[in-house]
């Protein structure tokens, strides 16, 4: 039997930023989407009976399809099978980590090169996503699926965070941010200028900063209801910065170091103390 191949993609903690491109009636919506070390995998172990259908609902078939049909393949006997650790509807980016894995597991199947065009025409005719199919920041047109900058992988943070209740329909709050980012164009140029300033020079406190006015700007159009206690205890913890699933339900610190056990445990109880579960995870690169 042939061995088994796999496919990993990374998913998101929310996002750096999310804003229009540029102040202007008609903004583009633009994301620098915060990946973190949580995964999605997809695994195909060929032989025996025909391919079992794959275990990750509707978007991933789709992308398994066209995969196969721009190529002109077949997928052979074997089975599917696959695991996340990424939460969904909550802005982990999810089902786009499911599609990018599929999709990187068929690449090694059929032993092609992984062709990052091809990634972003599946998407395209898929869903709204996030850069996860790279592996750096990237300032990216979600709609457009089109990389404005890439942005490397100087920046890393450590992360203590919370999922609120819930879950965020993003195509459903899609006017309601188009709106808002008519109303506040110019705070949100000014946030991504910031911002990639920060990438520029390598400043993950000049970036913190920026995300934290990021996190505010979207608390007037989608509020987190732990944003306010977060926000004014951020310095208490010594955190550089808040940073929001802007169309999600996560909201947590940015920090510079690893927590050590003590803090670990300062801020599990401060978040307990809001009513949620607090998480630890390494988000970005550096």
């Amino acid at each position: 039997m042939a061995a088994t191949v796999s496919g990993v993609c990374h998913g998101t903690l929310g996002e750096l930023y999310q804003g229009p491109l540029r102040a202007g009636p008609d903004p583009d919506i633009a994301v620098v989407s915060f990946p973190v070390d949580r995964h999605s995998w997809v695994h195909f172990a060929p032989g025996g009976g025909p391919p079992n259908p794959l275990p990750l609902g509707k978007k991933s078939a789709t992308a398994a399809r066209l995969f196969l049909r721009h190529f002109g393949l077949t997928l052979p006997p074997g089975r599917w099978d696959a695991h996340s650790d990424l939460e969904m509807g909550v802005g982990m980016a999810s089902s786009t980590a499911d599609v990018v894995a599929t999709l990187r597991c068929l690449f090694r199947l059929f032993a092609l090169p992984y062709d990052t065009d091809l990634v972003l025409g599946v998407l395209a005719a898929i869903e709204r996503a996030d850069s996860v199919f790279l592996d750096e920041f990237a300032l990216y047109l979600s709609g457009r699926h089109r990389v404005v900058r890439h942005l490397g992988t100087e920046i890393g943070f450590h992360t203590a965070y919370i999922t609120e209740p819930g879950t965020v329909d993003t195509t459903a709050v899609t006017d309601l941010l188009l709106d808002h980012y008519r109303r506040h164009g110019e705070e949100y140029e000014r946030c991504l200028t910031d911002l990639l300033k920060g990438f520029a020079s390598g400043d993950p406190a000049a970036v913190a900063r920026a995300t934290t006015t990021s996190a505010a700007l979207s608390q007037r159009a989608l509020p987190k209801a732990s944003f306010d206690s977060v926000l004014a205890h951020r310095e208490r913890f010594g955190a550089d910065g808040v940073f929001v699933a802007h169309t999600g339900c996560l909201i947590g610190y940015l920090f510079p170091h690893r927590p050590d056990a003590d803090l670990k445990s300062e801020l599990s109880a401060f978040f307990h103390s809001l009513g949620h579960q607090c998480s630890f995870a390494q988000g970005g690169y550096g």
